[in-house]
């Protein structure tokens, strides 16, 4: 019994993907709806079980966007504690491209439409990105920071 009661006390983490995709110089973000107005995010999402790091970001961008996506590089791991509702977020951001557009594909609750967005855009309006990570990765990603998929291990 003792057992079952640490599991469900147990502190975790919540684990996070997101896409980042640039064309033409423009970056894909997704407009969703959350409990702060409207919010701009990469395609991103939660890591189901069973599910890989990389299946979980295929999946989420094509739920989120309505693109396939291949991604071709680790960008980094992102630590972050939600100041409004005291989540901590721990995200893999991948690096790739999308193809395969599915325009009439209906998309996630709570997301409104998929939209590219130059970096100066993106700047322009942090203050209505979902979270600081959303910057903070293009930023990364204009840097040329970047890792091999190799570095992730799934058994």
């Amino acid at each position: 019994m003792a057992n079952d009661f640490q599991q469900s006390t147990q502190w975790l983490p919540h684990t996070t993907v997101a896409a980042i995709v640039e064309q033409n110089g423009k970056f894909l973000l997704v407009e969703e709806t959350t409990d702060r107005g409207n919010r701009f995010n990469q395609p991103a999402g939660h890591l189901e079980d069973k599910e890989t790091l990389l299946q979980a970001v295929v999946r989420e961008t094509l739920e989120e966007s309505a693109y396939a996506f291949s991604p071709t590089a680790l960008l980094g791991i992102y630590h972050w504690k939600h100041e409004h509702n005291d989540t901590t977020y721990l995200r893999f951001a991948f690096i790739g491209s999308v193809h395969n557009h599915q325009p009439n594909r209906s998309l996630d609750d709570g997301i409104i439409r998929a939209v590219w967005m130059s970096i100066e855009e993106i700047r322009a309006q942090a203050h209505l990105m979902r979270s600081p990570q959303v910057l903070t990765c293009f930023e990364d990603y204009l840097s040329g920071r970047q890792f091999p998929l190799s570095v992730l291990t799934h058994l």
